[in-house]
């Protein structure tokens, strides 16, 4: 039997997975999305020959539905699709902070509910997907969450209270690497380097570093060290970001991710 998949909320999130989809073997007349304005529904079919459709048309005729809202528009639409969620259908929420009850309080008894955090990799099918299960989820459904997102990059299973810390240290982290790249450039220029020439030079090393990481089965300790000669050039830099506590600051940072995502889990979007 063939399986429909609904996207609903395509943003770019929604639409990289779409893409993925498709490109792993989704067939775009089983794939439908919704949109809140109605010439993004008409582009997402032009573009890939998708069906738009609306929350409730989706909530009716797909067997899962992938919800890509924003986490302070996640309420809303819960109580638009509740009349016409049937209990068999599985939900899937890409919302951070929101927990599986949320959505199991809101739909029929017995609905199953995963939840998964991704990132902006998606992008260039490089994304790091946490999928987790809420009460009804069963091995069936966790394996159709991991093929959906396995489309667009790596998925990873872990129990829902680690969702938090993921959320914290993947869904957050792309943009603390942005952020990385960005002071590394400005450096660059500081010691007379074009910009064009810096930010070459930082994204081929992130790119080869990660790589590395990715590949060897070293831990980071060791490839750092094999960089780093007595009295050099790599240990003087050490020195100092130690002496700044950069260490530290990363890891504040990623308790404030975490402490956030768990605001939004209680309602607070302040």
């Amino acid at each position: 039997m063939t399986q429909k998949v609904a996207v609903l909320g395509t943003g770019k999130i929604g639409e990289a997975l779409l893409s993925g989809m498709i490109r792993a073997g989704w067939a775009p007349a089983d794939l439908l999305v919704t949109a809140r304005r109605a010439e993004r529904a008409e582009e997402l079919r032009t573009r890939y020959g998708v069906t738009p459709v609306t929350n409730a048309e989706a909530a009716k005729t797909a067997d899962t539905l992938i919800l890509t809202v924003k986490p302070q528009d996640m309420a809303a639409l819960l109580d638009e699709l509740a009349p016409h969620t049937p209990a068999d259908r599985l939900v899937i929420s890409g919302a951070a902070g929101i927990p599986t009850s949320f959505f199991e309080e809101r739909l029929a008894a017995g609905t199953p509910v995963v939840r998964v955090m991704t990132n902006t990799p998606a992008l260039v099918d490089e994304a790091m997907s946490v999928i987790s299960a809420g009460s009804h989820a069963s091995e069936a459904d966790l394996a159709h969450a991991d093929e959906i997102f396995g489309a667009v990059g790596k998925t990873l299973r872990v129990p829902e209270s680690q969702q938090d810390a993921c959320t914290a240290l993947s869904g957050s982290g792309p943009a603390y690497f942005f952020y990385l790249v960005e002071a590394m450039t400005d450096a660059g220029i500081l010691l007379g380097l074009p910009r064009d020439k810096a930010h070459d030079l930082i994204v081929q090393s992130a790119i080869g570093a990660a790589t590395m990481l990715r590949d060897s089965g070293e831990h980071p300790v060791k490839l750092r060290e094999n960089v780093t000669s007595p009295a050099g050039t790599t240990i003087s830099a050490i020195r100092e970001l130690e002496n700044h506590g950069v260490r530290a600051a990363l890891i504040a940072a990623l308790e404030a991710a975490r402490d956030r995502s768990r605001e939004l889990a209680s309602g607070n979007n302040n």
